[in-house]
């Protein structure tokens, strides 16, 4: 994700901070959804716990639509729509939020670029907000002056990240697991450099049309109200042509990938194409990757590599559904002279879970985990449109929430062994590993971590 600045206002601060505490869990979501006339997606859920107004649009205008060796184009169109739209510059635009205590944020993705509103309800507070919002989708002038401080301000930050460990191993890494699909293209100095103020108005202006929209709104207002902020911000908007979803068939082969750094600890990465949204294996493998490696200290990768063996302070596996075939991935840190110990573990761990999946203890003990836990997902407006959101954009089931707790209580050790077996394969892995090279001490013979 490319995180943006979100200005806050004192009013709404105030006002969330007062009423918070109010807002209770909801077991699922009753959410209405209609299509624009320009063919927009509108998601609403009508919620009145909080004076409160939360609205995100999301756009197919991420990072898999850059066009050859323009990878960062995605990130700079949605990132300059702050700084001048309509008849406003950046300080305008900036003053009007705090005019109207309201906050405005976002980001861009590779499946999505998304702006965010949250604003009180009442009425001239939520008029006004929606009508900045509406201008800054609409309406971008993408200021010369801009967009060459914003080129240089991510130009700098890719030659910055180009020294991190952790920022090699992700750019490797998807690289690796992604080498014919938009997931594994990153931005580069020279791909940011060679951007024009044209070049972004252009994208701006094929991508982000109705037909590639989707909007969610959750808050205190009526379905009618919410027809009308529908309207406002999308209907001005240039109808434009649906987006043609992709499938990556690609899969890598066997590889282990080291990347000299002279960090004390190895940054380790091992992973492959995991599954899209909606797969219907997602449910077992939300549920097996929790026993795996996403439980935290109750995981098994914690247990043997950490708690028996003392390799790495923290060790997690994940899934990470996308548009197209997300990653599967296992990540740790761990002493450069441990290494190859910790591979051999984390390799045996995932091999035994491959071949007999997990006991019926785990099994129940990670349901119970889960399910006790699905309340924290829709304890706040902001979650819930997080939530909603998600399922207008990936195209989930209306009742995906009112049915998760079922289908995380009905998954089987058998179901949890096939859908591994489905999509992570020891003949795909992908293994990079990035530093370590300046711990030229020997492992002690314990294996203890130092």
């Amino acid at each position: 994700m490319i995180p943006f600045r979100q200005r806050f206002g004192v009013a709404l601060a105030m006002t969330v901070a007062t009423l918070l505490s109010s807002t209770a869990a909801h077991a699922g979501l009753a959410i209405q959804s209609w299509t624009t006339a320009g063919g927009a997606k509108v998601f609403f859920v009508e919620s009145r716990a909080l004076p409160i107004l939360d609205v995100q649009v999301d756009f197919r205008a991420a990072g898999t639509e850059a066009p050859a060796g323009k990878a960062g184009i995605a990130g700079l169109t949605r990132g300059l729509l702050e700084t001048g739209a309509g008849a406003l510059d950046e300080d305008a635009i900036a003053n009007r939020v705090a005019d109207l205590g309201a906050q405005i944020g976002g980001s861009a993705d590779m499946d999505r670029a998304s702006l965010s509103l949250r604003t009180l309800s009442s009425a001239a507070e939520r008029d006004g907000a929606v009508e900045l919002l509406a201008t800054l989708i609409r309406q971008p002038t993408f200021p010369a002056a801009a967009v060459e401080r914003e080129k240089a301000r991510t130009i700098a930050g890719l030659k910055e990240s180009a020294t991190q460990p952790d920022a090699i191993l992700s750019r490797r890494f998807a690289a690796a697991v992604f080498p014919d699909h938009a997931y594994g293209r990153m931005p580069t100095v020279d791909s940011v450099a060679g951007l024009t103020r044209d070049e972004i108005a252009d994208f701006h202006a094929r991508y982000y049309t109705a037909a590639r929209a989707t909007l969610s709104i959750v808050g205190d207002v009526s379905r009618a109200e919410a027809e009308a902020i529908a309207e406002r911000l999308i209907g001005g908007l240039p109808a434009g042509e649906p987006a043609a979803d992709s499938r990556n068939t690609t899969l890598p082969a066997r590889q282990t990938i080291r990347v000299p750094h002279p960090s004390a600890q190895a940054h380790v990465a091992i992973g492959q194409p995991g599954i899209r949204r909606g797969d219907p294996d997602f449910f077992p493998l939300l549920v097996g990757n929790y026993i795996l490696g996403g439980g935290g200290f109750v995981s098994r990768l914690t247990g043997e590599v950490r708690e028996k063996r003392g390799y790495a302070y923290s060790v997690y596996s994940y899934f990470m559904p996308q548009r197209d075939v997300g990653p599967f991935q296992i990540g740790l840190q761990t002493k450069g002279s441990q290494t190859d110990d910790a591979l051999k573990v984390v390799g045996a761990t995932l091999d035994d879970f491959l071949a007999k999946g997990p006991t019926e203890a785990e099994l129940q003990a990670a349901k119970d985990n889960l399910i006790n836990g699905f309340a924290l997902r829709l304890d706040s407006n902001r979650k819930m449109l997080e939530q909603v959101a998600a399922i207008g954009s990936f195209g989930l089931p209306l009742d995906y929430l009112d049915t998760w707790r079922d289908k995380v209580r009905a998954v089987t050790v058998r179901q949890i062994r096939e859908a591994f077996g489905r999509h992570v394969s020891a003949d795909h892995l992908v293994t990079v590993v990035v530093g370590g090279d300046g711990d030229k001490t020997a492992a002690p013979k314990n294996g203890a971590a130092r």
